[in-house]
């Protein structure tokens, strides 16, 4: 999944995977969170880009874990999913960008 983060305050990459795990926590459980295999593939601060591998059967959940999240620590976070694909280079080329 391509996403877009907006935010006013600058958000590390870790803080940013655990934001994004306490979302899917909050809504579906560990259970739930163990069925998304969700992994940070690539993040760029300045830019307010970021790439989350995600299982195909979750794509859905995640998508609702993405909006329900506005707050990453103490800093308000907006995330915006730009593109979904079957795979990373796949995602790359639809959003036209080179992988780094």
């Amino acid at each position: 999944m391509g996403l877009e983060v907006e935010t006013v305050e600058r958000v590390g990459s870790g803080e940013f995977l655990d934001g994004v795990w306490g979302a899917v926590v909050k809504l579906y459980g560990e259970y739930g969170a163990s069925k998304a295999g969700l992994a940070l593939i690539d993040y760029d601060v300045d830019g307010g880009f970021a790439v989350l591998r995600v299982s195909h059967v979750c794509v859905g959940l995640m998508r609702a874990a993405l909006a329900s999240l506005t707050r990453v620590g103490d800093k308000s976070v907006a995330v915006h999913v730009l593109a979904v694909s079957g795979t990373i280079k796949g995602l790359y080329r639809q959003l036209g960008k080179d992988r780094r």
